[in-house]
């Protein structure tokens, strides 16, 4: 959706700027919606899902992060869905963020309709979900195994859904909620509209398409209306895995980002990292699984509202991480799966907006970027600041790499000692029993004696 302040120099490789969302067919109250929220034209994805899910198909579609996709499959069931249907729609997502962001962006989309979003996830007692429950909500977006859970106590009927919508399929098998999500489609009996919606889609994810789905409409929309590629300047820092810290805290101080979110590998990076942030006088905040829900949703409110600037975060954590005034992403940790650093690149450059994405590289990381790289089909810049002055080896390290240099050194010279041995005429060592051409001179120093147990009696 494209910026209210107008089309950037990319605008047409990421929104279909011939079609406005009046010509989609929405009725008046959302249209009104989405022009109080600054949109005028819809990005590709949403282009091609919004029809087809407003005719009722069931829609498989590929699509990567910051491409629009909450509005392509949430505008349908807003359409759709009127106020005399209770739990008529129902949305799975893989975490509890994801879950309150995608019914944050229903209500603000759904603003001028008479209709109740409710979400269901874990973290929260049960009894406030279900007194919300008893009051029959219209739509319902939650993750799998609460809402089973909800299903199971009687508090969730599945057998009034007309839409099913399940978002990041890919990452919902990844966490492991296959055999949920195969439950739950296959308790849903009646006629209805199912909805998938994934960044990559799998031979598994095809399966389930053609065990729960009828005649799905299959788009693949990854390339063309990716924000992420067009809208992100990347960049990536050369430093030492001890300096990491430090480059940090200068990067933070001297760019002095509005919003920055900063990625790491493990919870206890994320705990460690905020805490050394906070001791050099600047205010960060972290969230990842291990911790309460009810902190986590104050975090995420506090984003939300503006109220901080630096947030520390592990990968699950910010699945749901859809704010769009997030103008830095800085990646303290590569992921291995490039897949993982386009989703965590694609929390900035939201709506339309240009973002940057800082990515650290210790001498031992240049594949991870290589393969990012070649993922993306671009390729991130090396940047430095002069002046940055790295820090000293750690002792620790410093041992560490003398003992590796003594090591080596001391195979070279049992090589060349080796190589340069005469080899008496016709004694000459087959290669294929002998590798590298040493022959052994005595047995193994220590051997197992007939001591080895066996099941022999």
């Amino acid at each position: 959706m494209t910026d209210p302040a107008g089309t950037t120099e990319n605008s047409k490789d990421i929104f279909d700027l011939e079609r406005s969302f009046a010509d989609l067919g929405l009725k008046q109250e959302l249209l009104q919606a989405v022009e109080k929220m600054g949109f005028v034209n819809p990005t590709h994805v949403q282009a091609q899902i919004l029809p087809l899910a407003l005719a009722g198909r069931d829609v498989l579609a590929q699509s990567r992060t910051g491409s629009g996709k909450t509005a392509a499959f949430g505008l349908p069931v807003l359409q759709v869905i009127q106020n005399n249907m209770p739990f008529a729609a129902l949305i799975l997502t893989p975490t509890r963020e994801l879950a309150i962001q995608v019914t944050h962006d229903l209500r603000e989309l759904g603003r001028n309709l008479p209709l109740r979003i409710m979400p269901v996830y874990g973290g929260q007692r049960m009894g406030i979900q279900i007194d919300k429950l008893a009051k029959n909500p219209q739509i319902i977006v939650g993750t799998p195994g609460r809402v089973m859970d909800m299903h199971r106590r009687g508090h969730l009927p599945y057998d009034k859904i007309r839409i099913a919508i399940l978002d990041e399929v890919d990452r919902m098998l990844d966490i492991g909620f296959r055999d949920d999500m195969r439950r739950i489609l296959g308790t849903m009996k009646q006629k209805h509209q199912t909805i998938f919606v994934s960044a990559t889609i799998s031979r598994e994810i095809e399966q389930l398409a053609r065990s729960y789905m009828h005649k799905p409409e299959r788009l693949e929309l990854s390339e063309s209306g990716s924000i992420t590629v067009q809208q992100v300047k990347q960049e990536h820092f050369s430093v030492q895995p001890w300096d990491k810290k430090r480059l940090l805290v200068h990067l933070l101080k001297h760019e002095v980002p509005s919003l920055t979110l900063i990625f790491c590998r493990t919870k206890q990076t994320v705990d460690g990292l905020t805490d050394y942030l906070n001791k050099k006088n600047i205010e960060a905040h972290a969230i990842h699984g291990d911790m309460y829900q009810g902190k986590r949703n104050r975090v995420m409110q506090k984003l939300r509202d503006g109220q901080l600037s630096v947030l520390v975060a592990s990968d699950l954590a910010a699945r749901g991480l859809d704010v769009d005034d997030i103008t830095h992403v800085i990646n303290y940790d590569i992921p291995e799966d490039p897949e993982i650093y386009v989703h965590r690149i694609g929390r900035t450059a939201r709506a339309g907006k240009s973002g940057e994405a800082w990515t650290f590289i210790t001498p031992d990381q240049g594949e991870l970027l290589t393969n990012i790289e070649m993922f993306a089909n671009i390729e991130i810049p090396k940047s430095e600041y002069r002046d940055f002055e790295p820090g000293p080896v750690p002792a620790d390290v410093a041992a560490q790499m003398e003992l590796k240099s003594q090591r080596q050194e001391m195979l070279q010279r049992d090589r060349k000692r080796t190589s340069s041995a005469p080899v008496p005429p016709g004694k000459e060592v087959d290669p294929d029993l002998y590798p590298g051409g040493v022959v052994p001179s005595k047995r193994p120093a220590r051997r197992m004696g007939g001591r080895l147990r066996t099941r022999r009696r």
